[in-house]
């Protein structure tokens, strides 16, 4: 899928910003939970919405329950980066794209070889002890057996992820917002934008062009100097030709 008008301002723009959300990293086969189909089987499997069981209150009260649902539902270790992932990290090669800004936790951006990397909701590649601080691998939490236990204390190993009733950390914030302002063009792609705080990221935008790629209708779309609502990996795939 080639869109000429989104390859023009591609083709001219000297600093891109990239915001993606979960739709960026389906195409690597990892679901969204946040669908209908992702909470259709929470409720089948757990008898609550995934929003619930990934809550903060929901981990300290049941991290038995947590720990199950997150490495079925969260964890895709053989997930490999698609064409948006690709072709942003060539366009910050090429020094066009200045940031990526994500609300993924899969670290996929960075596989594919992106820098400039801003995480909103942390990482699944980085977990720590909640009482000493150790760090331990995404594969140490995915092998254990139940609740992920320090190695070197026995304290509780949390993944570094922003729970629901968790607040976004005000750095990732901060650099988000400074990368947005300072952008000539906001490419927003994989996302329905109705997640706060990051949705309201839009709203700092400044530059010349705002370009949303997704499936479905968002609510900056009339804002939008261009929409295209196809799979975010056909658009970039376009991008090979120049």
């Amino acid at each position: 899928m080639r869109n000429k008008e989104f390859v023009k301002i591609v083709e001219e723009s000297e600093n891109i910003v990239f915001f993606g959300g979960a739709g960026v990293s389906t195409e690597s086969g990892i679901p969204d939970f946040r669908s209908d189909e992702g909470i259709y089987k929470a409720w089948t499997e757990y008898g609550r919405p995934s929003e619930e069981i990934i809550c903060r209150p929901f981990f300290d009260r049941k991290p038995e329950v947590f720990f199950e649902y997150y490495r079925k539902n969260l964890l895709y270790p053989e997930a490999k980066p698609n064409e948006a992932h690709r072709a942003l990290a060539r366009l910050e090669r090429q020094g066009k794209v200045k940031a990526v800004i994500t609300q993924n936790i899969d670290g996929l951006h960075q596989a594919a070889g992106s820098k400039n990397v801003i995480e909103l909701h942390g990482s699944v590649l980085r977990n720590y002890c909640m009482k000493c601080g150790l760090s331990h691998s995404m594969e140490y939490v995915l092998e254990a057996d139940g609740v992920p236990l320090c190695q070197a204390c026995g304290g509780i190993v949390k993944p570094d992820i922003v729970l629901y009733q968790e607040e976004v950390g005000s750095d990732a914030l901060d650099q988000a917002i400074a990368a947005i302002k300072q952008a000539e063009t906001l490419i927003v792609g994989g996302t329905s934008l109705v997640v706060y705080p990051a949705a309201g990221l839009v709203e700092h935008f400044q530059g010349k062009h705002l370009i949303l790629i997704n499936k479905s209708q968002t609510q900056y779309d009339e804002r939008a100097d261009l929409v295209i609502n196809h799979p975010i990996g056909e658009v970039f795939a376009g991008l090979y030709e120049f």
